[in-house]
């Protein structure tokens, strides 16, 4: 029975509030204006910062939680181009490295306990043909570990086997995007397809990887979908060994009689990157320091290499957009916070106003309660209604944010009951003020003020 009194009660008292509304539409409206914005700032920079999140988590599994990347440096021309013969001949002696190359990733995981496992590449800007179709591609020279370090799976086919790797037989796996430009509608596996002057066997083709070009400009990442994978030992042994060339120009240079001029030898590493997965991620740091030291001591105290930690990056690209993040929804908290002051001016004006009917509403028999009520009931449905426009504004927001510049926005249920409950909040908040106010008018002194 009583809580059938207080259901009749709430109606009553919102009907009223909502009449009141209803009468009041330019005034409301502007009050409402600034949860509207405030709830809609929320909701947009949720989707922003969920986006800068979602696209960073894909990264990482680009670039691999574990890894290390390791590239070399080529030998180009520089300040000591212009020193003596005699100093040139001498520096030459004294800095010749014989580049990053296969021996170097076998010592690290041989010498290295915490690495899981190594992953040298060869990179060869080139051409494909395949039915007298032409198309630019990529072709890499890995390891069998490449696939692991890289989070990559087959959709199609098989893996390289032992006996294709130790005896350079010339087959490849193919990204997707290859295998749809050169076999529209149909499947690549066990076709035969021209890479430079070699016929490759398809033998697999890589699950398709969406990566953005911010992805690839940022970390340096190739788009893989684009690429024709051959055996390590087939791309030395087939194509090109650069560090049998190499050799032979150094040895020739260090023959020669008479004043030595150093001449660069451009890139002389036979091999182009060299990613190092180590078992735990907290050994990364010592892990990467020791890799420096082996390979400067390898390369005979050159330092023609550079090693990067792909997930530190990460780290401080993650810590700086969170940092903004905070940022953006302190500013839209502080448009909800000045919503929340309007409501209360607006509700205070309201009650000086309204005066003589709270006073002959509290004359036959309204109590301190009921006229609390009425003004929070108010106060709650402006913030309600600013809260659902907000909502309709931060979709739309989050949406044009995403065509027009590129972020990818994220929206979630989460983020927006969270804005829609704060409102609310910030409604019933700032209302309490006025309504106390309201209610603190005896009759008789209301009347009378009149």
């Amino acid at each position: 029975m009583i809580d059938k009194i207080l259901l009749e009660k709430l109606k009553s008292t919102f009907g009223e509030a909502f009449w009141f509304i209803k009468t009041n539409k330019v005034r409301t409206f502007l009050t409402a204006l600034g949860i509207i914005f405030g709830v809609a700032s929320v909701i947009t920079m949720l989707a922003i910062g969920n986006g800068a999140e979602k696209e960073i988590l894909a990264q990482l599994e680009l670039v691999g939680v574990n890894n290390i990347v390791i590239t070399p440096i080529p030998d180009e021309e520089d300040e000591d181009a212009n020193e003596s013969d005699e100093d040139a001949s001498k520096t030459e002696s004294k800095r010749f490295s014989k580049g990053l190359d296969i021996l170097d990733a076998i010592s690290a995981q041989k010498n290295i306990p915490s690495i899981k496992l190594v992953s040298p590449e060869i990179i060869l800007n080139t051409y494909v043909i395949n039915n007298g179709r032409q198309n630019s591609v990529k072709l890499i020279g890995i390891s069998p570990a490449f696939f692991e370090s890289s989070n990559i799976s087959l959709e199609n086919g098989k893996s390289f086997s032992d006996y294709q790797i130790k005896n350079a037989l010339p087959v490849c796996i193919i990204g997707k995007k290859v295998e749809k430009k050169l076999f529209t509608g149909e499947s690549a596996l066990g076709k035969q397809i021209k890479v430079k002057d070699v016929w490759l066997k398809v033998i697999g083709v890589i699950e398709e990887k969406l990566i953005s070009d911010k992805a690839q400009e940022n970390l340096g990442i190739r788009d893989l979908n684009e690429d024709v994978y051959i055996p390590i030992n087939t791309f030395l042994v087939r194509y090109k060994d650069r560090k049998i060339i190499s050799d032979k120009i150094g040895a020739r240079n260090r023959n020669q009689n008479g004043p030595k001029k150093r001449i660069p030898r451009g890139n002389y590493h036979q091999i182009d990157k060299l990613t190092v997965q180590v078992s735990n991620s907290n050994e990364l740091k010592a892990t990467a320091e020791v890799l420096s030291k082996m390979l400067k001591r390898r390369h005979n105290d050159v330092l023609d290499f550079e090693i990067e930690i792909p997930i530190q990056l990460l780290k401080q690209q993650q810590k700086t957009k969170q940092i903004f993040n905070i940022v953006l929804i302190i500013i839209a908290g502080i448009s909800l916070l000045i919503g929340g002051i309007g409501i209360m001016n607006i509700m205070l004006a309201s009650v000086l106003e309204r005066t003589k009917e709270i006073g002959i509403i509290r004359a036959i028999g309204a109590t301190e309660e009921d006229v609390i009520l009425q003004f929070l009931s108010e106060s709650v449905l402006i913030s309600v209604g600013g809260g659902i426009i907000g909502i309709l504004l931060g979709v739309i927001g989050a949406y044009v944010i995403e065509i027009v510049s590129g972020i990818e926005t994220v929206l979630s249920i989460n983020s927006i009951m969270i804005s829609f409950f704060i409102a609310v909040a910030v409604g019933l908040i700032f209302g309490i003020f006025p309504a106390k106010a309201a209610a603190n008018k005896k009759p008789i002194q209301a009347l009378r003020s009149e």
